[in-house]
């Protein structure tokens, strides 16, 4: 009863329906990404659109999907990549799978020692 109450209260004080207080995120069809090498300190801007595969370094990074909040959320992009490693004269081994979030990197992020990729932003896909 006092649930009911106080988020009764809750949504009477942010003027909005009940229904509206946990928007949709919208898909895109492209992201920005970061990658750092390590070794060389180089920070490296990917763009990559949904479905198609990006190489860093050894690295090679598919996105399956991007979404982003709308313009009145605080701005959040979520991007679920597949991370995959080539070595020379070796098959591709998964390093990373799994949603990645622009505010916060850390909670979902891919353990590597050379490589650090993180997500930027969403956007619409590129003309080509």
């Amino acid at each position: 009863m006092i649930r009911a109450v106080l988020t009764a209260a809750a949504i009477m004080i942010a003027g909005a329906e009940p229904g509206a207080l946990a928007s949709e995120m919208a898909d895109r069809s492209g992201a920005t990404l970061q990658g750092l090498d390590k070794i060389t300190a180089r920070v490296s801007a990917i763009e990559v659109d949904v479905g198609e595969t990006a190489r860093f370094g050894s690295l090679l990074i598919t996105l399956r999907a991007c979404r982003e909040a709308p313009p009145i959320d605080p701005p959040e992009a979520a991007a679920f990549l597949e991370i995959k490693e080539v070595k020379p004269d070796e098959k591709p081994e998964a390093v990373f799978s799994g949603w990645m979030f622009s505010s916060s990197p850390a909670l979902s992020a891919m353990e590597h020692p050379i490589y650090d990729v993180w997500v930027t932003a969403c956007r619409d896909a590129r003309k080509k």
